[in-house]
């Protein structure tokens, strides 16, 4: 008898076993089609469940309307001025933004620090709070004028913070967000400022909204909303008219392509923050070139001139190539002074000025109007010894032999201005950073 129920009851274990492997395998497999669906595709799908789950509303997972909440925003809290620096979860509300507010009352700054000055001085000029939006990666830009401006207690002006928040703990996300994510609550708090997430449903969002505008006109400080991921229905950004990029006819990679043709083996890389890296390691793979000389600055945006410099500093014998992006260059441009009276003769700078910050949505920057400005001249008046600009590939390879050319008579700069917009099946560095870092270490210490 107790033979028969250690078999039935294995048995059954076994069966339970066999059952819980297949439903993990299905469930692999249903997220493995939901990682690769676009963001439209998924909330259409979530859509439809919300629709047949209609009668029990704690299955419902509702989205923001980019739209309703800037009405909210508006009419709730009284804010009429927009600035910050735009982020991947915040790219819908911020396009739609961009989109439907006039260029008086928005500004996209080039670092989360001078957006903070911005809606300091706003309030100062109108007795409104602004709205700053940024990911919580620029967090650290923030802090100095945050603690010495404009906290309660300094010079005491409100304003309403929208936080995309990358690296939530419990959410798969990028290596430069798995440190940034879960302190982003202790930074906050030990700023003294305030805060919650932002709710994903009309009615929610308007009750945090209602907490943040009392917080600002009794404490007269800023007050925190951080956005998770998918909170806010997709918004595309209409084409802008006279887009100067527009009539261009390279992309950045292509641009990359004939850049990296260029390149002798001993060359060492620091790629920038963003798109360009992960295209830079495509190509890299494509051209069957190794990894090695490449430094994939995947988080610091606005740094890889820093340590671009560093390294030429360091290893004078050796040609250093800082592939550049206009947003991350615009970041902490005051760097390219630092770089021109360093004056390392190993130093080439390559911006690929594309006019918008294109990991995050696409929102343009003022390197856009080509016409008012000019990477090469703030280069040339910071003392860049040769400066030089293209826009297609012949320009591209002339202005390459030239560039190798120079070998004693550095910093040099090249501007690429090349058109927006990436491959959609771009994939990521496969390497982890730490994997990059030793393979380029080791590439530096080569005779």
């Amino acid at each position: 008898m107790k033979r028969n129920i250690f078999s039935l009851f294995r048995h059954a274990k076994i069966n339970l076993s066999n059952l819980c492997n297949k439903q993990q395998q299905q469930r692999s497999i249903r997220t493995s089609t939901y990682n690769f669906a676009s963001v439209e595709e998924q909330v259409k799908e979530q859509q439809k469940r919300n629709e047949e789950v209609q009668d029990m509303p704690e299955l419902v997972r509702d989205f923001l309307d980019p739209a309703e909440f800037y009405r909210q925003v508006k009419n709730i809290c009284g804010i009429n001025f927009f600035c910050g620096v735009p982020d991947s979860l915040l790219k819908d509300f911020c396009a739609y933004i961009t989109a439907n507010v006039p260029s008086s009352h928005h500004i996209i700054t080039v670092n989360e620090g001078s957006a903070i000055g911005l809606a300091c001085g706003s309030y100062m000029g109108t007795g409104q709070p602004s709205l700053v939006y940024l990911q919580n990666s620029g967090l650290g830009n923030i802090v100095n004028p945050i603690m010495s401006l404009a906290a309660p207690g300094v010079y005491s002006l409100p304003m309403l913070l929208l936080i995309g928040w990358r690296g939530e703990p419990g959410k798969r996300d990028e290596p430069q967000h798995r440190i940034q994510g879960p302190a982003t609550p202790g930074i906050l708090a030990a700023l003294g400022i305030p805060f919650q997430p932002l709710p994903d449903y009309h009615d929610g969002a308007g009750q945090a909204l209602e907490t943040a505008k009392r917080y600002m006109e009794t404490a007269k400080g800023p007050y925190a909303l951080l956005v998770k991921r998918q909170t806010f229905l997709p918004y595309s950004l209409p084409k802008r008219n006279g887009d100067a990029t527009a009539g261009l006819s390279l992309t950045r990679e292509e641009a990359l392509q004939c850049v990296l043709s260029h390149f002798q083996h001993r060359d060492v890389v620091v790629g920038t923050t963003g798109m360009l890296s992960r295209e830079l390691f495509e190509l890299r793979m494509k051209r069957g070139d190794g990894h090695e000389r490449d430094f994939l600055t995947v988080g610091g945006m606005g740094h890889a001139s820093s340590i671009a410099l560093g390294i030429a500093i360091q290893k004078p014998s050796r040609t250093i190539y800082c592939l550049d992006g206009d947003g991350a260059v615009l970041m902490h441009m005051g760097v390219l002074a630092n770089i021109a009276a360093a004056a390392p003769s190993n130093f080439k700078h390559i911006v690929f000025n594309n006019g918008t910050h294109d990991s995050v949505g696409g929102q343009p920057t003022v390197a856009g109007d080509q016409k008012q400005f000019s990477f090469s001249q703030v280069a040339q008046g910071c003392g860049y010894k040769h400066v030089f600009i293209a826009s297609n590939q012949n320009e591209i390879t002339e202005a390459m032999e030239k560039i190798r050319a120079i070998n004693n008579d550095g910093p040099v700069l090249l501007e690429l201005r090349i058109k927006s917009g990436h491959r959609k099946n771009l994939g990521r560095p496969s390497l982890s950073t730490s994997e990059n870092r030793k393979d380029f270490m080791h590439f530096l210490q080569l005779s």
